[in-house]
């Protein structure tokens, strides 16, 4: 099978790669190419079924080749959308595009049409000032953006189900909760406090928590999230159903309880290394996501929440080598 990762750069696209690539792996990968803004990692080069494609989506559309799976991870996160309309929308929405006719083209001539895992966000529900949110998002929610990152994925899951409509692919479609803890450098989402909070202070550094520490914020592990991709990926047509978004389950949680928790399996007060300061154009965003989910449709499939914040906490001391304390 020929598989592409756009975004195979990222951290949450590394550890696809490396569940794809494994022995055992329910995705029989001939060919995997990463393509995104930067190189991959090394050790992921070594594979010889490897190949890396580095920089946008559009300057790069003509090397990709045939392809049987996509799994589009490439997009421009929360703040940076909200911040440059024009950036969010030629990566969030034309690049999808993009990819989508370039299996269209591929369609012709095949017996089957490429399988395209789109990953969407939560984001395209938000707070509507006048109709408010519903208590609980389910599947069948209406969608009501509150941001430029949500309505463009938003816009990029209508037509990826026109697309899967009209015969010219496969759609598997997931809408992420926020994936935390990730490791590395800070990015540009809006959200991307909820893993600094526990990342920075583990490593010794000071952190702000930029939202209240009440603030309802829901979530999922990294480990989670790519068993749903994988999921996604490798179920056939009669078991994922229709090529509608699947909302992913995660954990309501706050910063308070996250910081608790991160205190008892450290052993240590590290939360003493948060400092909360509201940033008013961060909660606003924040405020207007959801925080509770139920996700009926992701537990038939078999995808499930990690187990509590304290395993996702654990998780992540795991990655950095830093036992929990008993």
């Amino acid at each position: 099978m020929r598989v592409l990762i756009t975004g195979g750069a990222g951290f949450v696209g590394t550890q696809l790669a490396h569940r794809i690539l494994a022995d055992g792996s329910p995705v029989a990968v001939d060919a995997l190419t990463l393509l995104d803004i930067a190189e991959p990692r090394p050790e992921l080069l070594a594979d010889e079924r490897v190949r890396a494609l580095v920089g946008p989506i559009g300057d790069r559309l003509d090397e990709i080749g045939e392809v049987d799976l996509v799994l589009h991870l490439a997009g421009v996160v929360s703040g940076a959308a909200e911040a440059d309309l024009d950036l969010g929308m030629r990566t969030n929405l034309d690049d999808t595009r993009a990819l989508l006719d370039l299996l269209r083209a591929q369609r012709d001539g095949r017996a089957e049409p490429a399988t395209l895992v789109f990953t969407s966000t939560l984001a395209v529900f938000g707070r509507d000032p006048e109709l408010g949110m519903a208590d609980v998002i389910a599947d069948d929610t209406i969608a009501r953006p509150q941001s430029s990152y949500g309505t463009q994925k938003l816009m990029a899951e209508l037509l990826v189900a026109d697309y899967a409509r009209r015969g010219l692919l496969r759609a598997r479609q997931v809408r992420l909760q926020t994936v935390a803890v990730r490791p590395g450098a800070p990015n540009a989402a809006a959200s991307s406090f909820v893993s600094g909070i526990v990342r920075e202070p583990v490593a010794g550094v000071r952190a702000v928590c930029p939202v209240e520490l009440d603030t309802p914020i829901s979530l999922s592990s990294p480990g989670a999230t790519v068993d749903a991709l994988v999921r996604a990926a490798t179920a056939d047509d009669a078991t994922w159903g229709s090529p509608t978004a699947v909302v992913l389950p995660g954990l309501t949680t706050t910063p308070r309880a996250m910081l608790e928790t991160l205190d008892r399996l450290a052993g240590e007060p590290l939360s003493d290394l948060v400092d909360v300061e509201v940033d008013p154009a961060i909660a606003a965003i924040v405020s207007t996501w959801p925080a509770t989910f139920d996700a009926r449709r992701a537990a038939g499939l078999g995808i499930e929440a990690p187990a509590s914040i304290e395993a996702v906490i654990a998780e992540y001391l795991a990655l950095v080598g830093r036992p929990a304390a008993g």
